[in-house]
Order: C-alpha cells, then structure tokens, then sequence
C-alpha cells in the first residue's frame, strides 16, 4: 500500500500555536481519508512539527477508492411521470445520471414517491483525491491570529507559505496552495545547513532526511533531548537539579529544531531578590531554566535552550551574551524594586482610579469596591462559622477587608508594568516588604489562583475569599454587560475564572464545609438586587458555574458524563435559601459545604453499574416525565403546601411514608460523608415506586386526585433529588 508525505514550510509559527495545527492538520487529513474510501486496516497517521514546518506522514492508505454503485433520488413520480410516459424531467435525469430512462425506479421516503437511478461510480485514484482535497483542508486550519502576505491574494495562514512537499510514494502531486506548488524539496535547519534544499526520496525518508539536515522533525525526539541535555548540564554542579517546567519545556520543544543546551551563571548577590522575580525574568523573557539544591533553594545559575550545536568556544561566546542580557534584565528588576518601594500600597489605592479595567465597568478603583463589597458578604454565607472564637473571626473579617483593598494596587507599579505575569505575586511581595501582617500578605499574593487546572489554590482563608470575590465578581460584571464567553470565545477568561471558583469551593479545606456555589453567587450580586433568583442573569450565571462544576467533576474526578449532570442538576437544592418543597418536612434544611459534592460523585460513579441503580434511575426518569408532561399540558400541582386530602390508594400512602423515611436518611448520611448510605437509601425506593406506577394511574380526569398524585411524585422527585438527579442515570 503507498505512504503519503506532506509537508507545509513556513516563516517561524508562534511556540504556542505549533502543536494545536500539528494535531488539526493531522485530523483533518484522516478524515479526508476516510470521507474519501481511501483508509485500510493498519492506517497509520503520524504528524510532524517544528517552528519552520508541519508535515503529515500516511501509511497504508488505499491507491484508490473502491467502485461503487449509488442510488440517486430525483424528481417525485409525479413530476417524472405523466400518463404512464417519462417526462422531460425524468429524461433530464436518467441522462444526467448516464442511465437509460427504463432503467429508472420508484422509491418511497419520507416525503413520498420518487424516482431514482442507479449508477456504477468509478473510484478515484489516491492521487487525485488528495491533489483536489488537501488545499482546503490546508487553508482551514484554525489559527489564533493570521496574516496576509500577497499583495491583492485573499489567502490567509499564520505566516508566510515558502515551500511544500506532497509525496504519493515517489509521485510529486501537482498539489499547489497560497501560489505554492508542491515538489519533493524540503529545507535544513537555517543556519547549521543554510538554504541548501534537501530532496525527500520518499515518504517513509522524511525524518532521517532531515536529521541530516539538521532538524528533529518529531517534537517527542525534541523534548525528550531537550531533557537529557537539561539533566547533562545540570551535572556539572554536583548537588543540583534544574527547577521542573513542563510548560517551558514545551515552549523551548516548539522554538528549536536541533536543541542543544549550555550552563551559565549570574551573581550571587541579584538572589536578594525575591524568587518569584528572579524565576520570572529568566523564565518569561529568556526561556531559561532555574537551578536549585536540595532543600528546593534558587542558585545562582541557568540553562538555556539553543537551536544550535556548537562546540567549547562557541558555547563559551553564547553562554557570555545569555549572562549579559540576564545581568540587564535582573538589574532593571532591582531597579523596579527599590523604585515602587517608595510609594506604600495603600497610597497607591487612589492611583487605580487612573488604570481601567473595561471600559463599560469603569476602572481598577472601582472594580476594588466591588470585589470588597463581594468579599464581605461571601463572609456573610459562611456556613457554620468558620472560626471557634469572636476574635479570630473579627481578625480574619479585617485580613479579608484589608488584602480585597490592596490586592490591585501592584498594577500601578514599575515592576508589573514590565513584568505583567507578576501581577497579584508582586502585591503580595510588596506588602510582605512593607510589613504588613503575614495573612494579608498571602491573600495578595494567592489572589489570582488558581489560574489553571494545574495551578495550586490559595494557602489561606482569606486568600480564598478574596479570590472568590475577584473571580465572581468577573463573571458577574461582565455577563451583566453582554460580554460572557460564546463557543470558542473567551476573551476575558471567564471560564477559568469559574473553574477557580469550583476548584476552591471544592478542594480547600477552610471552606469546603462552609460555603455552597449558590450561596457564592448570589454575594457576587448586589443586595438590592428584587427576587434575584427569577432574574435572568442570575440564572446565566447559575448555569455558566454549573457548566463549570460539570467539567471540572469529568476532567479532575474523572466521574462519567451522565453522572457529572446528575450531580450538576442537584446542586441548586443544596442551597438552603433553594428550598421550593416543604411537604416532607424539609423545613429542618441541610447545609451543605461545596465540598461534598465531588465526593458523592466519585462514589456514585463507582457504584452506577448496579441493577439497583439503574432500577431507581429509570422509574425516576418516568416520573420526570409525567412532570415534564403536565407541565406542557399546562397541568398545576401543589409545590408548598399540603394538597387537598383525597382517597389515598396504599400505594400512595406508602410512597408518600418511604419518601418521607428517606429524605432523612439521605440528607443525614450526605451531611456525615456516607454516601454509599445515601445511593443504598435511594434503591430503597424502588419497589415502592415501582408498585405505585403498577397500580396507580396520576393524570386521572379528578383534578384534585390528579394534582394530588403529581404533587406526591414531585416531592419524591425532589428528595432523590437533594442528593442527585438520578434520572440521568438511566441512559448509562
């Protein structure tokens, strides 16, 4: 079977965009292959990248697509025939089709009668398939940002196109694409083989072709040098192992492509400034990796990823101008330092008039109001208290106070302008220096986390109100003005923003037990805000964080889809101002801290291939759906108060006391963590429930026996529910 080679060079792709395009282009070319017939058993698709080229290797694809016949529909019989006789309708047809008008025949679909040919559709070669359909596939590769580069050409692509290689075999494709056309000619690396062009024999050569060029056109081969060569340097120092940076690794993997790495050194005395500082100069503006000793503590030392090879005196000449540049920026670093010093936080609180946030919610200054406002009454849910003693409670009420008025303060300084990663870490280095209590200083400094999945959650109480604060604040601001993310769009990383949230609603320990998203949400609003719960972007906001629980149970829990939904769909009951039932008695309400709820999900997704479950599941999904039909038949029912008595069936009265039963049951094991009690008491109500379906008809013609018994279901429904929406369970 042949192998296919493309290859697409370019002017230098962004690190960051290389290894997205590297996959789509990979992607959009198997399904070519396969939309097209041309994918065989023993397929294999392995892509290619460095910052000058993406290529796509395909092995055992077909030489052609396989002859077919293919019915072909028309026009409708009545249209095609008049009388018995083909019209010229149906003559059209059967010529356009290459059959004769006898040989025409009668189908029926949905829409009725119609005529339909069939035709014998002769295969494409491999060839000609992929010399028509690559262009396209090509020019749809989704980039962040894009560019023109032919004066009145419309084609648009992340930088200029300078050469392709399009390979069936040992056949050159007539392939062409932004003026391009396609050969066999690839090129080195820029400078170790200069721009000599290097000719690809074949597609199985591509790779060993390069490498004698000077380019590792597999970023695995890359990263896994850059490593070793990493481990190799740290060497020479005994005792010493360069800091960990996964990220950074990939940076340097998607900025070489013949990496290479040397040592060098910087004074002892620039260690005087803060860590953060110094791993943020070399790491953000130079790509250079931190080495440090065993206790974890910074040294005095670097190495930097070339794409190059050099020898001794090379490296010694390269290793110079890396500690230079180094050198000037730590010393503009110091220089930041000394210079914001002058001026306290707190005096900068006024100068975030001058700095705006978005332009439709005014500047940092105001911004600062709202997130202190958002702070105290997230301080107002807390739920049971958080401290022992009045006294801790009032100091911790005056950190969060304090860190919520000076946590944007740094976004006037020196060193943030220059250094803007820092934001947030320097405010809290800056407090830290200015003697402010320790608390205060960390709350700054953990206010923005965690800004991924990856990154820690904040150290302290207070850390975590304030970043609760900031981040709802965000979201809610900006969904009130029109601006929450749609599709792919994110620009004011509002999602992250909820992600945050969740994460430390979930995962920190001082506020797990104490604090519910409902109750969070509604403080990111303000108090005068009438009936909050019915208006609308109260309840965008309530779904956007629920979309985030959702992902954040399937991506760091792992739990299955259906489950994550389930316990998405119970989240809101768990609140206790969302009480809609009182019939079984349900006044005594549970808290519940946000803690719990990725717990219960782990659980209930070890435990959902049960009968039992699956059992309670689909009776709970009907009892959804005899709610969800009154509902649209426009059917009322009890929801707050006892109904209006009625000859109760046993069947009724024991589903009314085995609800009744299991709502204690179930809220008492959620609230003491046994949630296997929890899933055990809910499949206690399946032959209960089941009886009652089996012998009691609800949507009677008696309107009060008929509300009666939607009202029974419905709080049945809601107390299974308090726990999870079980009924989602039943498509697994």
């Amino acid at each position: 079977m042949p192998a296919f080679l493309l290859e697409i060079g370019l002017e230098e792709i962004p690190a960051g965009m290389i290894a997205a395009a590297q996959d789509e282009l990979a992607q959009r070319i198997e399904k070519l292959l396969t939309r097209e017939r041309l994918t065989a058993d023993g397929l294999r698709v392995t892509s290619y990248s460095t910052p000058r080229r993406l290529a796509v290797l395909v092995e055992g694809l077909l030489p052609g697509q396989p002859d077919m016949q293919e019915d072909i529909i028309g026009p409708a019989i009545k249209v095609a025939f008049r009388d018995g006789a083909p019209t010229q309708a149906a003559i059209a047809f059967a010529k356009k089709s290459g059959v004769d008008v006898s040989t025409l025949k009668i189908i029926q679909n949905a829409k009725g009668e119609y005529v339909s040919a069939t035709v014998d559709r002769r295969g494409r070669t491999a060839a000609e398939v992929l010399t028509e359909g690559l262009s396209p596939e090509i020019a749809g590769i989704y980039w962040p940002k894009s560019m023109y580069w032919r004066a009145g050409k419309l084609e648009r692509f992340v930088r200029p196109v300078r050469w392709i290689v399009a390979l069936l075999d040992d056949e050159t494709l007539p392939l062409e694409f932004a003026g391009v056309r396609a050969g066999r000619v690839s090129y080195g690396h820029r400078v170790l083989h200069g721009n000599a062009p290097v000719m690809i024999s074949a597609p199985q050569a591509y790779t060993k072709t390069l490498a004698a060029a000077y380019v590792e056109a597999d970023p695995a081969v890359r990263r896994e040098r850059i490593r070793k060569a990493l481990d190799r340097a740290t060497r020479l120092i005994p005792g010493v192992r360069w800091r960990e940076d996964e990220d950074l690794v990939e940076i340097v993997t998607n900025l070489t492509e013949w990496p290479g790495v040397i040592l060098g050194s910087f004074e002892a005395s620039y260690l005087d400034l803060p860590e953060e500082v110094l791993v943020t100069v070399m790491r953000g503006h130079q790509k250079y990796f931190a080495l440090e000793d065993s206790e974890k503590k910074l040294l005095p030392n670097f190495l930097a990823v070339l794409n190059l090879e050099v020898d001794e005196a090379g490296a010694a000449v390269i290793r110079h101008g890396n500690e230079r540049v180094l050198r000037a920026r730590f010393n503009d670093a110091r220089f930041f330092w000394d210079v914001d010093q002058k001026i306290p936080l707190v005096d900068r609180v006024e100068m975030l008039k001058s700095v705006t946030f978005q332009k439709d919610l005014g500047s940092y200054w105001d911004k600062t109001e709202r997130n202190r406002a958002v702070a105290r009454r997230i301080i107002d849910r807390f739920d049971p208290p958080l401290f022992d003693s009045e006294i801790k409670f009032t100091t911790f009420c005056a950190g969060v106070e304090q860190a919520a008025l000076l946590a944007k303060t740094d976004l006037t300084t020196e060193m943030v302008k220059e250094f803007t990663e820092l934001q947030g870490v320097v405010g809290g280095l800056y407090a830290r220096a200015q003697r402010l209590p320790d608390g205060v200083a960390r709350a700054i400094h953990d206010h923005y986390k965690p800004a991924s999945q990856e990154d820690t959650i904040p150290s302290l109480p207070a850390g975590s109100v304030v970043s609760l604060a900031d981040k709802l604040s965000n979201i809610v601001d900006m969904f009130a003005i029109g601006l929450q993310p749609t599709g792919s769009k994110d620009p004011f990383a509002l999602r992250r923003a909820g992600n945050g949230v969740v994460r430390i609603l979930v995962e920190t320990k001082a506020v797990r037990d104490a604090l519910d998203l409902v109750g969070v949400v509604e403080a990111a609003f303000p108090p005068n805000t009438m009936n909050i719960e019915i208006t609308e972007p109260y309840k965008n906001v309530i779904n956007f964080m629920l979309d985030r629980l959702e992902s954040y149970l399937r991506e760091s829990r792992c739990v299955r889809l259906q489950v994550a939904r389930a316990v998405r769909n119970s989240t809101v009951a768990h609140n206790r101002r969302g009480v809609e039932f009182r019939w079984f008695d349900l006044d005594d309400f549970r808290f519940v801290g946000y803690g719990k709820i990725a717990e219960f999900a782990s659980v209930l997704n070890e435990e959902i291939g049960s009968q039992e479950i699956y059992a309670i599941a689909e009776l709970l999904k009907r009892t959804k759906n005899i709610l969800r039909q009154a509902h649209e038949k426009g059917i009322s029912y009890y929801k707050g108060a006892s109904p209006t008595p009625h000859q109760e069936q046993p069947e009724e009265k024991e589903l009314r006391l085995k609800t009744r039963e299991i709502q204690k049951a179930i809220q008492d094991n959620y609230c003491a963590g046994k949630y296997r009690e929890v899933i055990a008491a809910i499949a206690s109500l399946q032959p209960v429930l089941n009886a009652f379906f089996d012998t009691v008809m609800v949507m009677v013609d008696d309107p009060v026996v008929r509300s009666n018994r939607l009202t029974l279901l419905h709080g049945t429904e809601y107390v299974v529910g308090w726990a999870a929406d079980f009924s989602e369970l039943a498509s697994i």
